[in-house]
């Protein structure tokens, strides 16, 4: 396996023969001018697959167009939890009329955000519960996004245990919060701060989730990992990510690839 060298601010970084970059932001205007770019450098880097997540109704069908613009792309359906008091039945009606698109490979993202306090928590409840009904409708897994809303999250999510599939995105929580959702048979994904020098709790998670359960993303264009902090985030930097797991993990950097790879297409069912 072959390395790069991008910048005396970068250093020297693994290709990886595969990667799988689980949650992004494609549609953000940050990509607007260069996304055709911000592809080929994914891919040059083993980036083999992105999905592109949703966030209302006109983020989801940008998402999915561009999901049938690039090979490797792929999108979700969603409405974003600091927006749920939009979240209304035409909206709703509209992301229904999506998901049974080809590149539609999940619901959300969804979930609870007490930190923003953007919606009322009993509306971000409802948003979330009607995402999960989605879910179930049309067979598909459901990216959760959970922000100080732990206890709530999870509550909810019991009372479905065993019918739905999904993963907690961008993981921030608790040991205690990782095994909750591990124990619902939910994937945990790990983002940029996992890089972060003050990431102790985070480094801990990354250890402790199984191979089978592990994901990793960018949450792109934000959260850009070490040594590329304060940029803007893109899918190739996924890697940088993936190289500090691997090494908390004590698995060579090919094989970390290949776990993140394998358990992507099986959550999102990707052939």
């Amino acid at each position: 396996m072959g390395t790069v060298h991008n910048g005396n601010d970068e250093g020297t970084v693994p290709i990886f023969p595969t990667l799988f970059d689980s949650h992004a932001h494609l549609d953000a205007p940050e990509f607007k001018s260069d996304l055709d770019a911000v592809i080929r450098r994914a891919r040059g880097v083993g980036v083999a697959g992105i999905v592109a997540a949703g966030t209302d109704v006109e983020s989801t069908k940008t998402s999915i167009q561009m999901a049938h613009a690039y090979e490797g792309v792929y999108a979700t359906v969603g409405y974003h939890p600091n927006d749920s008091t939009q979240f209304g039945k035409a909206a709703e009606e509209a992301l229904r009329a999506l998901c049974s698109d080809p590149k539609v490979v999940a619901i959300g993202e969804t979930g609870l955000d007490y930190y923003r306090d953007h919606a009322p928590k009993e509306t971000q409840r409802d948003a979330f519960l009607r995402h999960i009904q989605m879910a179930l409708d049309f067979s598909l897994p459901v990216i959760v996004h959970n922000r100080e809303a732990a206890e709530d999250c999870l509550t909810i999510l019991r009372e479905f245990r065993g019918r739905l599939r999904g993963v907690a995105h961008c993981f921030s929580g608790s040991e205690e919060t990782a095994r909750a959702f591990l124990d619902l048979g939910f994937y945990v994904s790990i983002a940029g701060p996992v890089t972060f020098s003050n990431a102790r709790n985070l480094t801990q998670i990354a250890r402790l989730v199984p191979d089978d359960r592990l994901l990793i993303e960018t949450d792109c264009p934000w959260l850009a990992p070490a040594p590329m902090r304060g940029k803007r985030n893109e899918p190739a930097f996924v890697r940088y990510t993936a190289q500090i797991i691997a090494g908390l993990r004590r698995v060579s950097t090919h094989q970390l690839g290949e776990i993140i790879t394998r358990n992507a297409r099986e959550l999102f069912r990707i052939s």
